[in-house]
């Protein structure tokens, strides 16, 4: 379950505030619901690949024991 910022919340900073555990929960329930989303939607969804991909992906580089390689947004 996500414990965070809502979209509300997060609608009023750039993305570039985001944190990377909100970029990836929004992304990934974003992309579930692609087709459904009208053009508000998209670009929303746009701006956040646009900043994970500025950000180098969402990839981590290196695990230790209490991380893993994959950014956890749960």
């Amino acid at each position: 379950m996500y414990v965070g910022r809502d979209m509300t919340e997060l609608s009023m900073l750039t993305k570039g505030d985001w944190r990377e555990s909100e970029l990836a929960y929004f992304h990934h329930s974003l992309q579930q619901m692609t087709p459904y989303l009208n053009v508000e939607g998209q670009s929303i969804h746009r701006e956040i690949i646009q900043e994970i991909e500025k950000r180098g992906g969402l990839k981590r580089n290196e695990a230790d024991y209490t991380h893993g390689t994959e950014v956890s947004y749960d």
